[in-house]
């Protein structure tokens, strides 16, 4: 079944015009991977293409309004994860427990946790990459070029603002400025 969805997936990165690169070898066996931009629902699309193509178990955490049905069943099978964005709710400690309890687990944020234009992105991929004490993966959708791509990695440390420099730069590197707005916004009160 995984090499049936995988040649699906390459049909339609094929169809729609996209490519996508190969795992970097840089993949590891646990990683939280975030991508950048968010501009549409096709985003949404390709990742999940991709993780068929690239035959990983990588998890996507999806806003849970979209999980109505029918549309929760496509999205549990294909790997998504409802996130309630407007609740305090210990997400990313259930998340850090799975990756402790899992010897391979992976999962993918989108970081602007929007459509819309964006000022400050979300943070929670940090600290779950840091609670669990797993590499942030940087996956890169240029929309120019059409194409999907690695662009590098960071291990946490214990500085989330130097932490958004470096990922910043990474994007930047590939012509893109992640929307970070006033740095204060991310330090401890």
């Amino acid at each position: 079944m995984k090499s049936f969805l995988s040649n699906v997936g390459k049909l339609i990165y094929r169809i729609t015009g996209w490519t996508y690169e190969e795992l970097p070898n840089y993949w590891v066996d646990k990683e939280v991977v975030i991508g950048f931009p968010h501009t549409s629902n096709m985003d949404t699309v390709r990742a999940f293409t991709y993780i068929k193509v690239i035959k990983v178990d990588t998890k996507v955490l999806i806003k849970s309004d979209w999980f109505f049905y029918p549309m929760s069943l496509l999205l549990n099978a294909l790997g998504g994860i409802p996130v309630v964005r407007d609740k305090a709710s210990g997400f990313v400690g259930n998340v850090v427990k799975e990756f402790e309890k899992r010897n391979e687990f992976s999962i993918a944020i989108v970081p602007e946790g929007t459509r819309k234009k964006t000022s400050k992105i979300k943070t929670g991929f940090w600290n779950i990459a840091k609670g669990a004490n797993v590499p942030i993966l940087c996956w890169y959708l240029d929309n120019k070029k059409r194409e999907t791509k690695w662009v590098g990695y960071i291990q946490p440390s214990d500085d989330l603002v130097e932490d958004l420099f470096k990922i910043r730069d990474i994007y930047l590197k590939h012509g893109y400025l992640i929307p970070l707005g006033d740095i204060s916004q991310y330090r401890k009160k």
